[in-house]
């Protein structure tokens, strides 16, 4: 049976408004609360939430089955459910959302640029989104950053690169030390000024 596209935005506007509700009640993660902050991610750890615009559609889709059938993960698809337009605040927070809530471990976006998702993301409180074009960067990402959250651009990225970024992503541990201390001061910038609203 054919997928309405309005009833797909419909869905979509329900699960972002039921999962903002769910996130504000949260409180502003630390380090050591972000689900797969500190080490690598197992399948054996949790699930990956998946998104992705109409731009990143196909590569959604390739990555999806990569996790899955290869790489052994199970995966929340948060949509789009296929290549018609569509923005992509809405599907970068579903996956922020649902990493923040703690219903997945990590997410992972994708839109034309990774720009747009990536700042959508980072909206949301305990939300460390990471826009990603290459494995220095993923491994920088998590390493220096503890990112929970990829963002990539599938005009930016090819279908090897993008696997090798998920799996290097993934497996890459959080440094702690030094950089515990900066990502603290990241989590704090947030604390301070929802007190001040």
């Amino acid at each position: 049976m054919p997928v309405d596209r309005n009833d797909v935005e419909r869905i979509v506007r329900e699960v972002v408004t039921a999962s903002g509700s769910a996130a504000s009640s949260l409180s502003p993660a630390s380090p050591d609360s972000l689900a797969g902050h500190h080490g690598g991610v197992t399948p054996a750890d949790g699930c990956i939430a998946l998104g992705s615009d109409h731009g990143g559609f196909e590569l959604k889709e390739t990555l999806k089955r990569y996790l899955t059938e290869e790489l052994g993960y199970r995966v929340k698809d948060v949509g789009t459910l296929d290549g018609s337009s569509c923005d992509y605040p809405d599907y970068a927070a579903a996956v922020a959302r649902t990493v923040a809530n703690g219903e997945c471990i990590r997410g992972i976006m994708i839109d034309g640029a990774g720009i747009g998702s990536a700042m959508a993301a980072n909206r949301i409180p305990g939300v460390l989104a990471a826009c990603c074009h290459g494995i220095p960067t993923v491994v920088n990402s998590r390493e220096h950053n503890g990112a929970n959250v990829l963002t990539m651009g599938s005009t930016v990225v090819g279908r090897g690169l993008a696997r090798q970024m998920v799996r290097t992503w993934l497996a890459t541990p959080f440094g702690g030390d030094r950089h515990e201390r900066r990502v603290r001061k990241i989590l704090a910038l947030e604390s301070e000024w929802n007190a001040k609203s």
